[in-house]
Order: structure tokens, then sequence, then C-alpha cells
């Protein structure tokens, strides 16, 4: 658990026993990506440290229960002044909240003030997918970035999954070996252990396939199926290294990162008539108003084919 060791004696021993049950919890009931739970961790750890600065003591049970909003808000405070956005200030405060609510399901303590603090406003935005040409671009080429034919096999496999899967890279990167996209369907543990079934394009199995067949490594069903250099399993930053330095290649937009092409797996499907409860299930989003998204983006990019095509559209009023 990231950064505990160092940190606990710093807060009570109840709160340090809290905190790692409440991370297990995560982990193992919950089942949140390393990723998130690194963020998690790191967050709740920053809000305890700070308390413990704010109050001049380390925390426990009592001291939790007994903050009121203004020291809440202290903290959402501090961390804005620290450079925090709107969307890492939501995300921080709803790792605070997570735990708060594990101890009180767990009957540790209970602090109503934290139930009532609003959630930090966050701007509307929308996806941003490639175009169609950038998106295919960069799965065809990505294999320029290395000169090993098994690496190259490996990236070009990787992308063609979250393109034409619409896979998260977490996702793609926890597949083992048994799981390999090779038939028509994929089955894909998403966010909170939720499963769905991906149809498989031939075009996706073929370059899976061509990765297996140029491995040097040997991949036991159980094991992991995409590889770094050293025979573990791949790492997501090395894939968000090569999509850095395939921006640069292809002189490809700043927002062309690996979870883009999964943006575009979406909007191109709905470009070319896909109804969004279909598209949302692929996604596995567990609501379709987070789907609903994608049709902004669609309706944007109508737009902008409007004004440059229709004769009228240049005309002055």
């Amino acid at each position: 658990m990231a950064g505990s060791a160092e940190i606990a004696p710093r807060w009570g021993a109840d709160v340090s026993d809290a905190h790692r049950r409440w991370y297990e919890w995560l982990r193992s009931e919950r089942r949140y990506s390393e990723h998130t739970l690194v963020g998690y961790d790191r967050d709740l750890s920053g809000f305890l440290d700070f308390i413990a600065r704010h109050t001049g003591q380390a925390p426990g049970f009592e001291d939790l229960a007994a903050l009121r909003t203004l020291d809440f808000r202290a903290y959402l405070a501090k961390r804005r002044n620290d450079g925090l956005g709107p969307a890492s200030l939501a995300r921080a405060l709803s790792s605070v909240r997570s735990f708060f609510r594990f101890c009180e399901r767990q009957g540790f303590f209970a602090n109503a003030a934290i139930h009532g603090l609003g959630t930090p406003k966050q701007p509307h935005g929308v996806p941003k997918p490639l175009a169609v040409n950038e998106a295919v671009t960069a799965v065809e080429d990505v294999s320029i970035l290395s000169e090993e034919p098994w690496v190259q096999a490996r990236d070009v496999a990787v992308l063609t999954l979250l393109y034409g899967c619409g896979l998260r890279v977490a996702e793609a990167l926890d597949l083992n070996r048994g799981q390999a996209p090779l038939s028509e369907a994929l089955m894909v543990k998403g966010k909170g252990g939720k499963e769905r079934l991906v149809p498989v394009l031939p075009v996706v199995a073929r370059a899976v396939r061509d990765y297996l067949d140029l491995c040097p490594y040997e991949l036991p069903d159980d094991g992991p199926l995409f590889l770094g250099v050293r025979g573990k399993r791949l790492n997501q930053r090395i894939v968000r290294v090569q999509m850095q330095k395939l921006r640069l290649a292809l002189n490809l937009p700043a927002t062309a990162t690996p979870h883009a092409l999964r943006h575009s797996f979406a909007t191109h499907l709905l470009s070319g008539g896909g109804d969004l409860r279909t598209i949302q299930e692929l996604l596995g989003h567990a609501s379709l108003s987070t789907t609903q998204r994608y049709t902004e983006v669609d309706a944007d990019h109508l737009l902008d084919v409007y004004r440059k095509a229709h004769p009228q559209a240049r005309s002055k009023v």
C-alpha cells in the first residue's frame, strides 16, 4: 500500500488499521485497478496528513468523527491552492468519502458533515476522439517505434484492441494468454469487476495472432497476454509513452492518447449508425448518460461538415 509505512505513525493506531482494511476492501471486494488504488490511497493519506497538521495531533476515530464542514472545506481549499483542478478535487473528496462510509458501515465512527459536503463543480467536457484516418494511422504505424519485430507486433495488437474493441488500456493489459481474443467474442472484466462481452473483428484477432507468433517468451494460459521486454506483464506507462512518441512522429494532435482510441471506437460507431444502447454495452458504461456524451461529439462533427460544405453556411446574413 503506497506510502502507508511512512505516514502511519502520524495517525492514531485505530485510523491506521481502518486505512489498511479500507484499502484491502477496495482491492479485493470492489476490485479497483492498481491505478485507481494508488490514487485513492494517495488522496486519503494526504487528507489524514492534513488533518494531523490541522488539529495538531495524530487523528483517531474520535477526531475524525468530530470534523466539521469547515474542516473539510479547509482541506479542499489547501488542495486547490496546491494546483488541483476540479476533476482532481472531486476524486480527492470521493476517496475521503469512501473511507468515511467504510468506517461508518464497519461501526468505527460516523461523521454527518462529510455527507452534506457538495462535490466541486466540474466543467462539462466531451470525449476527444481522433479522426478515422488518424486512428487507423496510429494503429498501423506504431510499429515504427521499435526495431524488435515482436515488440512491433505487440504494440500493434494493443492499439488494435483499444480501437477495434473499445477497451480501456487497463482492460487490454489485464488480459491473460488464455483470454487471447482469437475468436468472434471476448469476455472483458471492466471497472468494479463487471464483465461484458465484446465482439472481436478479424483484424483484431489477426493482430493478436501475429504478436503470439513472434513473442519470444512462454505464455501460459494463466499468465499475462502482453509482456514487456523483461518478460513481465506490460505496464500502462509503456503504452502511454509509445503514444507520446507516435504523436511526435506522425504529427498527431495532443489529444492522441491510448484512451482517445477508445473514444474513437465509440464515436466512429455512432457516426456509422450504431445505437447508444449497444455502444453503452460495448463500452461497459454503467449509465447511458455517460455514453450520451458521444452524441455531442458527433453533433460537433456534423456541424463542422455543414459549415464547410453547405453553400448557405458560407453566406453572410
